[in-house]
Parts: C-alpha cells; structure tokens; sequence
C-alpha cells in the first residue's frame, strides 16, 4: 500500500470521527425545537453537548487541513466547485458557536430566543449540506481534462445529493435523539427514546434508498459489506432504543454512521472526485496527492499527534460523563 492510499484511509477516518461525534450535536440543535416543549427543556438539550461540541468540530479542522495538504488537486477542485455550499456550511457553524457561546449572556427572553433560532437552523441546514456535499463526491461532477470544476450551482443539487442530504439529517437528528436518551433524565429521557424510534423508522427509509443506490451505481464487493453492516446497526439501534438500553443504541447509532461513511469511501476508492464528463478526467489518489515525502512527513506528525487527540477527548467525555434534566438546572443556576 502506497501513502497516498494510506492517507486517503487516514482521511476516510477523520471524517467519519467528524460525523460519529458532530452528527449527534447536530442532531440535538435540532431537537431543541422538535423535542423540547420549553426553555427549560432547551438548556438541558444545550447543555448536553455544551462541553463537547467545540471539541468535535476539531475533526473537521484536521481533515480539512489533511486533504488540503495529503492531496492538493482534491482540495482545490473541491473547495472552488463546491464554494458556495461549503461557504453556507462555514458560516452556519460559525453562527451556530457564537450562539452557543452568547445565548447565555444575557436574561432577556428575545435574546435568547434568537439564539436559540440560530442553533436550530444552523444545525439543520448544516447537516443537510454536508449529505449533499458527500453525494456529490460520490456520485461524480463536471471535472474537465485540466481537473477543474466546470459545473455549476444547479449542478450539485440533483436527486441523488438531495437525498444524501435527507439522509445525513434524519440519520444526525436520530442519533442525536438517542444521544439525548442517554444523556437526559426524566420526562424528556422518555420523550427522547420514542422520538428516536419515530425518527429511526424514517431514517431506515431513506438510508436504505440511498445506500441502494450508491451500491447500484458505484458499489464493490467492500462496499456491499459496509451496507450490511449499516442496515443491521441501525436496526440494532432501533432494538435497543425499544427495550430501553440507551448506551447500546447509542453504540449501534454511531456504528450506522460508521459503516454508512466508510461504504461512500470504500464505493469511491481509489477515486476521490470522479468525473461526469464523457472527456473529463476524474480526481484519484494518485494525481490529486502531494509528493511522497510530504506524506511521509505528515505521517509522523499523524503518528505523534493523533493520540494525544483521542485521550483529551476521551477525557472531556468522561467528565461530562452524567445525565442531566431541568432539576439539574435549579442545582447550577446555569443558563
């Protein structure tokens, strides 16, 4: 195995920590408007991540840093063709912790109301975008000989993304679901669990379609696998969610992410951009990457760096570890 197929596994990984982790704090800035019926019951929503969410996002810096400099042609053609989507994403999450951060500073209702607006729709929309995104990855775009985007806006919203994008939303909103289950206590613990199995009967729908598809379209034997294993860990999901063990629905929840991202890599692999163009060339591991010493070198700061990430937030999770409810609020004083 080659580095530059390394570092493509390397940044499959990345992005799947990313969606594991930051898909179910998505997942809960929408369920401050589905799921709570008060103020109240939105702080505890809000604090059930307060002290995580800054520190999934760290994935994402990493593997946008990493592709931009493991493989180059990927990051340039990807970020110029997919601009403004992604630009929308940038800002969605910079709205999203900057309310995170002041919808707490003050006591007025309307201020924190607008916060709390902001945290739902910047969630929302953020979760859909990054499923149609990673459709169109998968799926292929207007790439010319000279490995350039030629498409344009219309282009990226076709069937295929838009339904990625329903599915990366439902699949987020129902992890977060049986994340805020295992996280929350009392009547909003049980609401939680039945809204999760609501949302992963919807779920189940769409991801089924869109897996289907991705297989049908561009699949292998690997990818096959990671379809079996999503489809079973969802339904395990949904099981345990049922029976009330809200720690393994949780376990099988991530795991449905898990294998549904590793099967669009695995379905793409050795591509990274294919091409839609009869004389385009498609984006792959070997002319979109870096020199073989830039990878070297980035692999021992990986190697040296990457642990360090996994205790620090190991730990955060293991301090933050208790179950939280709106009596909890009374105790803290918090906002």
């Amino acid at each position: 195995m080659h580095l530059h197929d390394i570092w493509f596994v390397i940044i499959a990984v990345l992005w799947t920590g990313y969606f594991f982790l930051e898909g179910f704090d998505f997942g809960v800035g929408v369920l401050t408007k589905l799921l709570a019926r008060d103020r109240a019951e939105r702080r505890v929503l809000i604090n059930t991540i307060g002290p995580v969410w800054d520190g999934n996002e760290v994935w994402l810096l990493t593997a946008g840093g990493a592709t931009f400099a493991a493989f180059p042609e990927w990051y340039a053609t990807l970020f110029s063709g997919f601009y403004l989507p992604l630009l929308v994403i940038l800002v969605c999450l910079i709205v999203r912790g900057v309310a995170f951060e002041y919808r707490a500073k003050r006591e007025g209702e309307r201020w924190q109301a607008n916060w709390e607006h902001a945290i739902f729709w910047t969630s929302l929309l953020t979760a859909f975008l990054w499923g149609v995104a990673f459709g169109n990855i998968v799926r292929g775009v207007k790439i010319d000989q000279h490995l350039e985007y030629v498409g344009d806006l219309a282009d990226l919203f076709n069937p295929y993304a838009l339904l990625g994008g329903l599915v990366t939303l439902t699949l987020f909103t129902f992890h977060g679901a049986v994340f805020t289950a295992l996280k929350t206590l009392g009547d909003i613990r049980a609401r939680a669990r039945r809204m999760a199995t609501v949302l992963g009967l919807v779920t189940a729908a769409l991801a089924l379609a869109f897996l289907l598809w991705t297989q049908a379209d561009r699949g292998n034997g690997w990818s096959l696998v990671a379809l079996v294993v999503a489809v079973v860990a969802l339904v395990a999901a949904l099981a345990t969610n049922l029976a009330g063990r809200e720690g393994w629905s949780f376990t099988f929840s991530g795991l449905t992410i898990v294998a549904a991202v590793a099967m669009l890599f695995l379905a793409l692999f050795p591509e990274v951009m294919p091409s839609t163009l009869a004389g385009g060339q498609s984006l792959t591991v070997t002319n979109a990457s870096s020199t073989p010493y830039t990878l070297k070198i980035m692999t021992w700061c990986a190697a040296i760096a990457t642990p360090v990430v996994l205790l620090y937030q190991g730990w955060t999770y293991w301090v933050f570890r208790k179950r939280i409810g709106t009596q909890s609020l009374a105790q803290s004083g918090g906002h």
